[in-house]
């Protein structure tokens, strides 16, 4: 009759032992999600939050740095350039039909992505560059194509690549000068009428520029290379510069790096800050094939957000910086995925003493 309860107690004082022997146990792993998975979930929560944005708020690229105000102001559009100013059509998500390959991205940043531009900053901090005198203007002239959409809507395509000339002066106190795709001189000044188209069909509403002196979004070359030289400083300022403008902060703290990338001319240990910069944001990866406008081959640091990825294309050998391309992620009525929406390839970089000058052809 006692055999019963001695069992249960034999019973009660081995599960005891065990649990707790199984309590000095590290705890067993916990499975994380797939990548993909995890990237699928992050894209969802990016659109719920851009559709809770509310209505008539420009998209992530309203706030452009003055000489890129004049190409586009949002992703996947092109600039109508107006008399001493702009037209400028918010066409979020509408591509042009050419597609290519992309990778998409949106996961944490990876030791490949760090290395990369562990590369590309080291590159840049060795290059030799003349100092720019404050009285001088800089000049940048790349090729340029961007997805348009007719002011009446309709299919969107992807316009001819072509030729921007930009003269920004040094120190921001005289007229700058825009010279694109054979259209007539566009001055770069404060005091010139500048229009704003607010979406596809809307009419053209008078607006003026930021006239609240240099910042991230509006640079000057003396702003540019007064910037920080210590990374994590930089990209602190680059966050509360550009805070508020419509993206999350990430993607916010990314297409400012590239803007000042494409179009100003960093010294060499700025430029080599704005990489490192770029290697603590989260979501930054690595495309293995990409090419800029002019078809010159090399290897990406990408970021996606918003159904789109952009990416900063490199020179594989030289890690020089060759252009940018936008790509779509996501298959819409935009077009499928894959489908090229900007792209743009930096041919020459250099100082020059007035706006129109044109200097002797040079390496970016």
């Amino acid at each position: 009759m006692n055999t019963s309860p001695r069992r249960r107690t034999h019973h009660r004082s081995e599960e005891t032992e065990r649990l707790g022997l199984a309590g000095l146990l590290p705890p067993p792993p916990v499975p994380g999600l797939d990548p993909d998975r995890e990237l699928l979930l992050k894209e969802a929560l990016l659109r719920k939050a851009a559709l809770a944005e509310p209505p008539g708020v420009l998209t992530p690229r309203a706030s452009r740095p003055r000489r890129r105000l004049i190409r586009v102001l949002a992703p996947a559009v092109a600039c109508t350039v107006a008399v001493c100013g702009v037209v400028a059509v918010n066409l979020a998500d509408k591509p042009g039909r050419g597609t290519t390959a992309v990778t998409r991205g949106g996961a944490p940043r990876t030791p490949e992505v760090t290395q990369l531009l562990d590369r590309i900053a080291l590159a840049a901090a060795g290059r030799k560059q003349p100092t720019v005198r404050a009285d001088q203007f800089v000049y940048v002239e790349s090729k340029v194509a961007y997805a348009a959409q007719s002011a009446g809507g309709g299919p969107v395509t992807m316009a001819p690549v072509h030729t921007r000339q930009v003269w920004s002066s040094a120190d921001g106190s005289r007229p700058g000068l825009l010279r694109e795709g054979g259209g007539p001189d566009t001055p770069l000044d404060a005091d010139a009428p500048v229009h704003t188209l607010d979406g596809p069909g809307a009419t053209p509403r008078p607006s003026t520029l930021d006239e609240r002196g240099p910042s991230i979004g509006n640079p000057t070359h003396q702003y540019v290379a007064s910037l920080p030289t210590d990374p994590d400083a930089l990209l602190k300022l680059i966050r509360d510069e550009t805070r508020g403008q419509g993206q999350d902060p990430d993607q916010r703290a990314f297409t400012a790096i590239g803007e000042l990338l494409a179009e100003t001319w960093a010294p060499p240990q700025v430029s080599a800050a704005l990489y490192k910069a770029a290697a603590r944001i989260p979501g930054v990866t690595v495309i293995h094939a990409a090419t800029d406008a002019t078809g010159r081959e090399g290897v990406a640091v990408a970021r996606t957000a918003h159904g789109q990825q952009t990416q900063w294309v490199f020179d594989r050998t030289t890690y020089a910086f060759l252009g940018e391309r936008t790509v779509l992620t996501e298959a819409g009525d935009a077009g499928p995925a894959g489908t090229v929406v900007g792209t743009s390839a930096v041919l020459t970089k250099a100082a020059v003493d007035r706006a129109g000058e044109t200097p002797a052809p040079m390496t970016a």
